[in-house]
């Protein structure tokens, strides 16, 4: 595992992208690898959900989305981040994403769905004002996958500000995020990768029977950990890419796979597992041999 690095090393590359009718949009870009977009992403949605919008951006069609709460989850499950607002949510793949406990994903496809590029933007009118303020992300394929709307001191909730009633105070986020994100004049709001906790996870989704009984096993493993004294989340979970053999769960320090997890076996799997580091291996998935 890599040392976290408290600061980001500025890029300084810079690009011009024509709109039409002399509008133009200006791109900043910064270092998006590892650590830092996880920090990012942290800052943006569970910090600052309040003050942003999300979508996509593009010639001939925009899809703008808010928070009106604190998104109910903000996870990151095999590279891919998932953020659960309250009649919506989306993914994120900002980490390599393996495919599962099979690793069914081939290198090439890793490499296109991964975040591998992102800038800070502004919205250059004819007259050469900025009139908009954002962040543009990429993935590996060149494709833009996301676009982050920041205030805007021209707009009050929907509506335009009368001429000369902008409010630039509404700069103070974006300006914050560039002097961490883009210039490295500031270190990053965290000391470690804030997605990186111990945590296991069952599987709640409803697309196979067995899972479907999964509340005595996510009660189970709670009670365990808790009477071990770990500093390790039980949280429930999406599906885990393990069909059909639930109730599943997911050890994230060493991503391993359990199927079949009833009671008596997530007792088992925190007292061998969690405590000793003794895998209990009839459980694993893949299958593996002793």
């Amino acid at each position: 595992m890599s040392q976290f690095k408290p600061w980001v090393k500025p890029l300084n590359q810079t690009a011009i992208e024509p709109t039409g009718n002399g509008w133009q949009i200006e791109y900043d870009f910064f270092d998006c690898q590892g650590d830092v977009l996880a920090c990012l992403a942290y800052t943006l949605f569970q910090d600052n959900w309040h003050q942003i919008g999300l979508g996509h951006l593009e010639q001939g069609s925009v899809l703008e989305l808010e928070f009106h709460q604190a998104p109910k989850k903000c996870v990151l499950y095999d590279g891919y981040l998932t953020v659960i607002a309250q009649d919506w949510h989306f993914h994120l793949c900002i980490e390599e994403t393996l495919g599962g406990p099979d690793s069914e994903t081939p290198p090439e496809l890793r490499q296109q769905r991964l975040i591998n590029k992102g800038a800070f933007y502004r919205r250059i009118n004819p007259e050469g004002n900025p009139r908009s303020w954002g962040i543009q992300f990429w993935n590996g394929a060149g494709d833009k996958v996301m676009t982050i709307f920041l205030p805007n001191p021209y707009i009050e909730e929907e509506n335009l500000l009368p001429d000369g009633k902008a409010n630039f105070d509404k700069l103070e986020l974006y300006n914050e995020l560039r002097e961490i994100y883009l210039l490295g004049i500031k270190p990053l709001p965290f000391t470690k990768n804030p997605f990186k906790c111990s945590y296991i996870a069952v599987c709640t989704s409803g697309r196979c029977y067995p899972s479907r009984k999964w509340q005595p096993t996510f009660d189970a493993l709670k009670v365990a950990v808790e009477k071990a004294e770990l500093d390790i989340e039980v949280r429930t979970a999406g599906c885990l890419q393990v069909c059909k053999l639930g109730p599943v769960a997911f050890y994230s320090d060493d991503r391993t796979w359990y199927t079949r997890v009833n009671s008596n076996v997530a007792k088992t799997i925190v007292n061998e597992h969690l405590v000793k580091g003794n895998k209990v291996i009839e459980h694993c998935y893949p299958p593996k041999s002793v």
